[in-house]
């Protein structure tokens, strides 16, 4: 049986609060970044979470090391008190960001050259037909 792991991370960066949705499944790591802008409070999280997770853009695939260690309730705790007072994503999480920004960039990046193509080629007929129409004229 297939282990899916998720994990959100609320931080605030400067001058917005940012979430960062962890979803490791296969042992492949995928991210993605949410800006919620003010602060949000527990109930807005979940509400968020309910509506828009399935809509979420998840980043590539990254390996990542799954580690399964059954844990005490309490140790548990303190470790979701201390990751409260930690601030920062992990580094894999940062590369696989990175990955979907270049690979954002390259789809932006495409688009506007088709677009650019586009209108040249666009351009270019209408300065035949013009051509065309002067022409005839004579």
């Amino acid at each position: 049986m297939d282990k899916v792991n998720g994990r959100l991370t609320v931080y605030f960066e400067e001058p917005f609060w940012v979430g960062i949705f962890e979803h490791i499944e296969d042992g492949k790591l995928s991210v993605a970044k949410v800006t919620f802008g003010v602060e949000p409070k527990d109930y807005e999280v979940q509400e968020y979470i309910q509506k828009y997770y399935f809509g979420l853009k998840f980043s590539p695939a990254v390996e990542a090391i799954v580690k399964d260690i059954k844990r005490n309730p309490k140790r548990m705790q303190r470790s979701a008190k201390k990751q409260m007072l930690e601030t920062g994503i992990s580094t894999k999480s940062q590369l696989a960001l990175k990955l979907q920004q270049e690979q954002n960039k390259h789809e932006r990046k495409e688009r506007s050259r088709k677009k650019k193509e586009a209108e040249e080629q666009r351009m270019f007929e209408l300065k035949q037909l013009k051509k065309r129409e002067k022409h005839k004229e004579h």
